[in-house]
């Protein structure tokens, strides 16, 4: 099967990433939200990618038009699905909504249809039993600016076919990212076996009032040469990924560290609003957070 129309199933920071990088490759994409207002911030993330395109990546007035003209959006899932080759899902990272996505999407998907989890915590596994094609599922894991950090981690569970792992690999090149094979089911990946432990340890000077934000990122990027540090990284992801990481991990593993980092996450931030660089406030104001000052590091 030659892979032609794409369903993100997303319409937050990162699937609205995917579904402008799949599109800008040349590709027709659907996005489907659950929420009208989830579709207009991904409508409004797309005109922000093409004039980054522009301006950063040389792309012309007639790549980004292109691209915005092979985007459609919907909150009708059996429309999003209609004729899909692929799905890749970016819905919350809460396993009872991923779970109840997928028993919904199985019965109006067509049968050809492979299905990708975004997921960046959880296991393909997890949700197999609910996709109705445990044999089409597997996860297709992107990093956050995934034009620039431009990795695809593909893993499979033990019940998915190796002819679709193969296939999703062509598809992660066809879009620019870099496959990197996960021959195992390892929760995290490869990118947040090392990434959620990094911010985790950031976290925990902020919260134990070890240092503040602004010079826990200062010494990050000093000491590595990092464009931003942990706290501009949990902005840009969104503070409400930093949320679900925490609060899941810390049910499952019954950890009170991790459950209280989750309520301090939600009380400080996500109950007044602030989840990051895409609702203007988190850790850091925007559009111009202090990190990206020239003079921010002296």
């Amino acid at each position: 099967m030659k892979i032609k129309k794409v369903m993100i199933a997303g319409g937050g920071t990162l699937g609205s990433q995917v579904a402008w990088q799949t599109a800008f490759s040349g590709f027709e994409v659907v996005v489907y939200d659950a929420f009208e207002k989830g579709l207009e911030n991904s409508k409004a993330f797309h005109q922000q990618f093409a004039d980054l395109f522009m301006n950063t990546r040389n792309a012309s007035k007639e790549q980004v038009n292109a691209a915005l003209s092979r985007l459609n959006y919907t909150t009708d899932i059996a429309e999003a699905a209609k004729d899909a080759d692929i799905l890749s899902e970016s819905v919350p990272e809460d396993p009872k909504i991923k779970s109840e996505f997928y028993s919904e999407l199985a019965k109006v998907a067509p049968e050809k249809t492979i299905f990708t989890t975004n997921s960046s915590t959880t296991l393909p596994s997890d949700y197999a039993e609910f996709t109705g094609r445990p044999e089409k599922f597997l996860a297709l894991h992107f990093a956050n600016g995934i034009w620039d950090a431009n990795v695809g981690e593909v893993m499979g569970h033990p019940g998915t076919d190796m002819k679709i792992f193969d296939q999703v690999v062509e598809f992660a090149k066809a879009i620019g990212m870099v496959p990197i094979p996960i021959y195992k089911e390892q929760n995290g990946y490869v990118l947040n076996s090392l990434l959620v432990p990094f911010l985790g340890a950031a976290f925990d000077l902020w919260k134990n009032k070890i240092s503040d934000a602004e010079s826990i990122d200062k010494t990050w990027m000093i000491s590595t040469g990092a464009k931003m540090g942990p706290f501009g990284f949990m902005d840009i992801v969104g503070v409400n990924t930093m949320y679900n990481i925490e609060a899941y991990w810390g049910e499952k593993l019954n950890d009170p560290v991790k459950l209280e980092n989750a309520r301090i996450l939600k009380s400080e931030f996500i109950d007044k609003g602030h989840l990051g660089a895409s609702t203007g406030k988190g850790f850091y104001e925007y559009p111009n957070p202090s990190f990206e000052a020239p003079d921010f590091l002296k």
